[in-house]
């Protein structure tokens, strides 16, 4: 028996450390913890619990603990350890796009893709057990708004609902195209908020993406008081004509004078 307890002394590590509210762990805290024993017996003591699905392995010395409540996934909900993910990194982050989006109450399936905004370098992509997280580089990320969202193991970072609809129309190609971003901006829209789209407006480098959001906001979405926030972030800037569609045609089609946007697409939306 106490052969048998020596030999779980990492699985009764990670019961005590759930016990406190933590599900993740990384294996620089389990050198530190267990400094008499060698690597090896760490690291074959993880793969045996691997094997067991009881944690799972997210990064390069990052765990997650696979408590029983989500054994039939084999994997935890990314919000509940995210922020920890990236505080072992040492980067800044936050949720964006559909992630933020179904988090804000505008989308009615939680996506199949998670999204997270990062800064350069790039990350490549984590696939686990069905749960696929895209990390999304952009350069001005200490200049956008976000906010922190609780969950069950603590808080995580989270675009604002009015960054969140900035960063759609950024990267609409990434998250199925012009008319999925119309309808997820109409979703979030009652969460939107006119005076905080102005400083999420002021701080967007590109007066393409406001012209775009612009007139979504106000010929789709039919809501003047947020795209009247942006006309005026935009009024000082000398403006040039955009597709509405990004990379498609910009000829043979009619212009929207006061954003100057090439209606090149017809949006369709769900509502």
């Amino acid at each position: 028996m106490k052969q048998k307890r020596k030999y779980k002394y990492v699985e009764n590590y990670l019961l005590e450390i759930q016990s406190e509210g933590m599900l993740y762990f990384s294996l620089n805290e389990l050198k530190e913890r267990f400094s008499n024993y060698t690597l090896n017996s760490l690291q074959m003591n993880l793969k045996r619990l691997r094997k067991k699905n009881i944690i799972r392995h997210i990064t390069r010395g990052f765990y997650v603990i696979v408590p029983p409540t989500y054994s039939r996934q084999k994997i935890l909900p990314p919000e509940l350890f995210i922020d920890a993910l990236f505080k072992y990194l040492k980067r800044k982050y936050y949720v964006g796009l559909l992630s933020a989006a179904f988090y804000q109450g505008a989308s009615h399936q939680q996506p199949q893709e998670y999204f997270v905004i990062i800064s350069k370098p790039s990350m490549r992509s984590i696939e686990i057990e069905g749960l696929k997280i895209n990390f999304i580089v952009k350069s001005n990320l200490g200049n956008c708004e976000i906010e922190d969202k609780k969950s069950s193991t603590g808080y995580f970072k989270i675009s604002t609902p009015e960054q969140t609809a900035i960063d759609l129309v950024y990267f609409q190609n990434r998250v199925g195209g012009l008319n999925r971003v119309a309808t997820v901006i109409f979703e979030l829209s009652d969460n939107m908020n006119p005076n905080r789209f102005k400083n999420a407006a002021r701080n967007c480098k590109s007066n393409a993406v406001l012209q775009r959001l612009g007139y979504i906001l106000e010929k789709v979405v039919k809501r003047e008081d947020l795209s009247t926030e942006i006309i005026k972030s935009l009024s000082n800037k000398k403006l040039y004509r955009v597709p509405l569609k990004a990379n498609f045609a910009k000829t043979g089609f009619s212009v929207d004078t006061k954003w100057k946007v090439i209606e090149n697409s017809k949006i369709e939306t769900d509502f």
